[in-house]
Formats: structure tokens, sequence, C-alpha cells
């Protein structure tokens, strides 16, 4: 993130002082740890190879042993840490990896919480909207209901790892992330190149969900989640306005001055799972319009509400 990216964003004073981050290396954690440091927060990063580890100045980083002491008395722990989705096919292996890298990382900090003499205040942790059931058409708040499947199962034990947190009194928030949309890296880069090339067009019959955050709100998002104790429980880290995906994909080439390609939308499906195989039904053919309900009702502001806007910004 930029300093015009950090400048833009609407936040009060967090109240923070020490924050411990999990994941601080990825596409969202990099540009958190920047924005906190740059707020006069005490940040550590934790990592399985610390020596090796490039952080801003002033970013401590710390391995995953001796947990406890590096935890007590923070005033928050935001944990991003898991293996990327969409990185590789899913063989078996990878989902296990998948799977493990969110569960055990999650269940990790809240067992060395429970031996905290003075356990953290808040976990701020990471889940994703595939915890839901794919719906067309009728968007759907933090009160629907799970899905099926291999990433909503993984969701839902993500989930209930950060939970066991709150037993020891730490206020836990969960934020359900979308598609996070960062200016070169991340999914639109890969969402924008065959729109680029004159080879845009909808996938599958289009009409699926596509709900999206802009980076800098992502992490507005959780840094207040961290400070402000009157976030507890599940909360849509996304945009207030998702698009289908054949609206955003049209967005996309209305910015780059492209024509989209009038491609049936069985050719397009059949070639994605051909390409992606388990993957692509449920990342790029499904979806579901997943609406902000509970940040929004907590006052939270987006810079970036719609497609348009965040394009705008990022292409």
């Amino acid at each position: 993130m930029d300093n015009q990216g950090r400048q833009g964003m609407t936040l009060g004073d967090p109240g923070l002082k020490r924050v411990v981050v999990a994941g601080g290396t990825g596409l969202v954690g990099r540009p958190l740890v920047e924005a906190l440091v740059a707020q006069g927060v005490q940040v550590t990063v934790l990592s399985r190879n610390p020596g090796s580890l490039s952080s801003p100045t002033g970013v401590l980083a710390h391995g995953w042993t001796g947990l406890s002491a590096l935890l007590d008395g923070t005033d928050a722990v935001i944990n991003l840490a898991g293996e990327g989705i969409a990185e590789e096919r899913w063989s078996a292996p990878r989902k296990e990896a998948i799977r493990r890298s969110r569960t055990e990382a999650t269940a990790r900090l809240a067992t060395a919480m429970g031996t905290c003499a003075h356990p953290p205040r808040a976990l701020v942790n990471a889940s994703a909207i595939g915890y839901y059931i794919p719906r067309n058409e009728v968007p759907i708040d933090e009160l629907a209901p799970a899905g099926a499947g291999f990433l909503a199962e993984v969701c839902q034990a993500w989930e209930d790892a950060a939970r066991t947190a709150e037993g020891l009194g730490v206020r836990v928030a969960i934020l359900r992330i979308g598609v996070v949309l960062a200016r070169g890296s991340g999914a639109l880069p890969q969402m924008a190149r065959p729109v680029r090339w004159f080879a845009g067009c909808k996938l599958g019959s289009g009409q699926q969900g596509l709900s999206w955050i802009h980076l800098d709100d992502l992490v507005a998002m959780l840094i207040e989640a961290a400070g402000n104790p009157d976030w507890r429980g599940v909360f849509n880290g996304t945009a207030p306005q998702p698009l289908s995906n054949e609206a955003f994909t049209r967005l996309i080439a209305q910015r780059l001055h492209r024509p989209l390609l009038p491609v049936p939308g069985p050719l397009t499906a059949i070639a994605t799972k051909v390409l992606l195989g388990e993957m692509a039904e449920a990342l790029l053919l499904q979806g579901a319009f997943v609406l902000p309900a509970r940040a929004q009702a907590m006052g939270f502001t987006f810079r970036f509400p719609t497609a348009q806007a965040a394009l705008e910004d990022l292409l």
C-alpha cells in the first residue's frame, strides 16, 4: 500500500499500542503492518523463518515458539495465517495443507493465550466468504447459513478454532473476507489480463456473485476490528456493492477500453474446469452477493464502496 492509500483510510485512533500479526507478509498482511506502524503501533510479525523476514523499520519478527511470552499483555492479535487458496490445483494433499495451515495456526495462538498471565484483549481472525452457500441474485449478510463442501468446511473449522479464545475472556472478531482487489497482485491482475489482451469474457453463466473489497478498505476494517471493543463476532469483509461476474468483467473492460468476447457460458465453464479442476467451481463458477451489514451498522466507512471506484483507483 502506498502513502496515498494510507492517507485515504477513514481511521480514527484505534487505541492500539502492541499488536501481533500472523501472516504479516502476504497480500493483506504487509500493507496491514505498514498501516499499523504508520499509526505508531509496535508490531511483531509471526513467521516460520523470522531471520529472513524483510519488514518495515521497527517491526519485530518472531518465530512460532515461545508464543505465551510474546502474546502476554498485547492489545490484539490479527491472524491472517494460511496457505494460499488459489496458488495450486486442489489435490488431496493441497486441500489438507490449506485446512491445516489455518486451523492449526489459529489453535496454536488460542492455546498460547490460555497460558498468558494477561491474554490479549482481542483476536481478529480471518475467514472467508466461502463459508456461505453460493446464491445468485439474493444478497446475504452475516446471518446466512453455512454452505457445504471444502471451502465451507475449512471456514467453519477455522472460525471454531478462533472462538476457543472467547473462553479466556479474549474478544474475538472474525472477518469473512471476499475477493481482495489490489494493484499488481492478488486476483485483480489475473482477472484483468485476458481483458487487456482482447480475450475477456464472462465465466460460466456470469450471474454468479462476486463479492470483493479494496485492499485499503480491508486493512482499515482489520485495524478497526482490532481496536474497537464493540467489534465482536462475525463481520463480512466485503464492499457494500457486490456484482455478478459478468457485470464486474464489463467494468474492467470499460476501464481498460477493451471489448468483451461473446463466448457462450458453457464453453467458458468447461475450459475453466479443465484448467483448474475442482477449484474452478468453488472459486469462479459459483458465488454469492455478500453484504457487510454488521460493519456498516457499526459505522464503518468504505473509501471504495463501488467496484467502479475501486477499479478507477487500481487499474
